[in-house]
Parts: structure tokens; C-alpha cells; sequence
């Protein structure tokens, strides 16, 4: 495209005209530039962005109680498994199984006729054998004055007092017999030898029961209260005991919870019964013994749960919800909110988790303000408009730190 060239008539100094040409497109671009120039001048200048907002909680002491938790067995107070003491045919059963029976209760009957006979049969010979003890007496006394006459000889009254002695010792065998027979004929009705709950019989009537070797009957547990079995570990049983008697406490003041596989818990709380005189060499773990009581018989042997106890209290602790701190390889960090609302990055040593909460042991202070919420908005440095933690989180975070926060520890 050709260049156009525009002629304006221009004056000197002196006031005579002379000539200038000018090139037009140069002429649209210098117009262009000063409309640009003008144009920025005339815009406003935009506001700062508002400081992130974010929701921080101002921390102070309280006294955090520390649980842990065991894999618990349960099973019964005492467990009566009831054999045949004499060898027979079963006639009855007189119990319905898994029900509530008592001391003395008849549970079996075993064919008692044999046993009849054999105490009839030491009965007789009871007599006979006093009838005999009766006649070498009066031989004795027959004999005693006549061997002083020396109507006799003095060997024949001993063979008589030695034969009185005989006829008296078996008579007393004969008694003994009788006692035997009478406990085997007893020994025929199976009875429970205590209160408790029975389990199924083992035997069915016409069984030959009674043989040496032979399994039970059936099984009578006591299951109220009823016994728990739990290992702890031996850092565990040092900070058990340390509560339990260090501080003076009584085992109604260590109370257990007992946790059910549906993670509900038992309305009753137990006790501490005993615990066992040796820690394991081969685990590590000393055996403890809890009690509950089980009025409604919901609880049975062989079930399991997990068993919850208070060990130790954390005095003065400084707890934390666990979303406030952030893990980056290791390392904890939190984010503390100044008095001018500007953040500043802090490395913190944690502690034990209890519940949503976390301890923090070193790196805070008392009364400092945390971010909680949106602690991913915020860097070193930056300014923010903190605003209360929310109440409804907080008061889930509470709950969980004096009741649910009993999970800290698992073993």
C-alpha cells in the first residue's frame, strides 16, 4: 500500500508559512496511543481481597482421663461340669436345658436297682456278722471265770477274745459297706452342685454312663456375676496398678465398661476382681480378672468384648481436635491466629489421642488462639478474620473428650 502523505501549512518564528508533510498512518497511531493513556487514567484502582475467614478455638488446660481398651473373654463365675459317680443305664432327665436351676436340683436319674441290691446285700450280711459278734462275746465272758478255775485252759479263753475282736471289726466293715452302697445308691440322682445355668445334656436316656473316662453330663455355670479374662501389657498393668492402689483407690472406684461387638456398651459397669501372680515370658501380657453382674443372664461364657478402664488422668493437658493439626512427613503443625489476626506456622509435639482430640505436649500455650477450620487457606504470615469455632463442633468435640474419647488406646 503506497504511503499517503498529508501537506499542513505550518508558520516559523518569523510568521511565514511553509509546508510540512506528515505521514498519515503515523498520525492514527500516536491518536490511538493518547486515547489509551487517557483511558487508564480514568480507571478507579481496585480494592484489596478480604482476609480468608476461618474458625479458630482459644485453648485452655483441663484434665483429660486416659482409657484403654482390651480384647475381653467372658465366662462363668463358676463352671460345675457334672459326671456320673457310679457306673449305670440313664433312666431320666429332669432338667430343661439352658435353664436356671439351684443347688440340689435333681438334673439326672441313673437306674438305681442295682445299687438297692448290693445295699440290701450289706444290710444282711450287717447281720449276720453282729449275730456273730454276739456269740464270741458270750464266749468271753463264759470263758473269763472258768480259765480263772482252770476249768479251762487259759488258750481257749484267748481264742475267744481274739474271735470276739474279729466278729467286732466285721461288723464295722460291714457297716462301712453299707455307708458305700447307701452313697452309690445316692450317687444315682445326679444333682446340681450349685445355682446356675445349665447347659445341654451331653447324655441321652438308656446311655451307659458312669465309665471310667467318660465325659459329662451337661455343665452348670454360675453367671451372676460373671467373670471377664483380659491381657494387658505390662506398661499397662504398671499404670493400672498405680491408680488402682498407688492412689488409694478401691476396686468400686475402678470402674470397667464392657463393650459389645456392635460397638453398644453394658448398662453395668464392673469391677476389678483379681489379677493373675505371673506375667506371661512368652507374650508379655499379665492376665486380668473382672466381674460384672449379669441379673438378666444377657451375658453367657464364651462371649467376647472389648473391656474399657480409665488408667491414668492427664492433668493440665491442652487437647486439641485432630483436624487443627496437620502431618506433613512426620511433623506436626499447627496454625496459631496473633492478636493483629496474623498467622504464624508452628511446629507441636502431640501426645495421646483421646477421641477427636489430640494431646498437644510441646509448642502451645494456654490461651492462644487455633485455627480449626480452613487452616488450608492460610500460610505464614497471612492475615485472617477469625471468626468462634462452631459450638454445635465443639460441643461434639466435648462429648467425645469426657466419654467416646475412651478409645485412645486399643490392645
Amino acid at each position: 500500500m503506497p504511503i499517503r502523505w498529508i501537506t499542513r501549512p505550518v508558520f516559523n518564528k518569523c510568521g511565514m508559512p511553509y509546508s510540512l508533510r506528515l505521514n498519515a498512518r503515523f498520525i492514527l497511531v500516536f491518536n490511538f496511543a493518547i486515547l489509551i493513556l487517557f483511558a487508564d487514567g480514568c480507571k478507579k484502582k481496585s480494592a484489596p481481597p478480604p482476609p480468608p475467614e476461618v474458625q479458630a478455638i482459644t485453648l485452655a488446660p483441663t484434665n483429660v482421663p486416659i482409657f484403654e481398651e482390651w480384647i475381653g473373654t467372658l465366662d462363668g463365675f463358676v463352671n460345675a461340669q457334672i459326671h456320673a459317680q457310679v457306673t449305670g443305664y440313664l433312666l431320666t432327665q429332669n432338667y430343661a436345658e439352658g435353664s436356671e436351676v439351684k443347688k440340689g436340683d435333681l438334673l439326672f436319674q441313673i437306674d438305681p436297682r442295682p445299687f438297692q441290691a448290693e445295699l440290701d446285700q450289706a444290710l444282711a450280711k450287717l447281720a449276720q456278722d453282729k449275730a456273730q459278734a454276739g456269740k464270741t462275746e458270750l464266749d468271753v465272758k463264759r470263758y473269763t471265770p472258768l480259765a480263772q478255775e482252770q476249768a479251762i485252759s487259759q488258750e481257749e479263753l484267748d481264742d475267744a477274745i481274739q474271735a470276739n475282736l474279729g466278729a467286732d471289726a466285721q461288723v464295722k466293715a460291714d457297716e462301712a459297706a453299707i455307708e458305700n452302697a447307701r452313697l452309690n445308691l445316692g450317687f444315682t440322682k445326679i444333682k446340681s452342685p450349685i445355682d446356675g445355668l445349665a447347659g445341654i445334656a451331653l447324655a441321652q436316656i438308656g446311655d451307659l454312663v458312669g465309665q471310667s473316662g467318660g465325659s459329662a453330663l451337661t455343665t452348670v455355670s454360675t453367671i451372676n456375676p460373671i467373670k471377664v479374662y483380659f491381657q494387658v501389657s505390662e506398661q499397662s498393668y504398671v499404670a493400672f496398678w498405680r491408680r488402682l492402689v498407688g492412689s488409694g483407690n478401691t476396686d468400686e472406684n475402678f470402674p470397667l465398661q464392657l463393650i459389645f461387638s456392635d460397638g453398644s456398651v453394658y448398662p453395668v459397669t464392673g469391677k476389678f476382681f483379681f489379677a493373675d501372680r505371673q506375667v506371661n515370658p512368652n507374650t508379655g501380657t499379665l492376665q486380668i480378672v473382672g466381674l460384672f453382674s449379669n441379673a438378666n443372664y444377657m451375658l453367657r461364657p464364651g462371649q467376647y468384648g472389648r473391656v474399657r478402664a480409665q488408667t491414668q488422668t492427664i492433668t493440665n493437658a491442652l487437647l486439641l481436635p485432630q483436624r487443627a493439626v496437620t502431618e506433613l512427613q512426620g511433623t506436626y503443625q499447627i496454625a496459631i491466629v496473633s492478636e493483629t489476626n496474623t498467622v504464624h506456622l508452628q511446629s507441636v509435639t502431640v501426645g495421646e489421642q483421646v477421641g477427636a482430640g489430640w494431646i498437644i505436649e510441646n509448642g502451645l500455650k494456654a490461651g492462644e488462639r487455633v485455627v480449626v477450620e480452613g487452616a488450608q487457606k492460610v500460610k505464614e504470615g497471612a492475615v485472617v478474620n477469625p471468626k468462634p469455632f462452631g459450638s454445635e463442633t465443639n460441643q461434639t468435640s466435648q462429648a467425645d473428650t469426657n466419654s467416646a474419647a475412651q478409645t485412645n488406646t486399643s490392645k
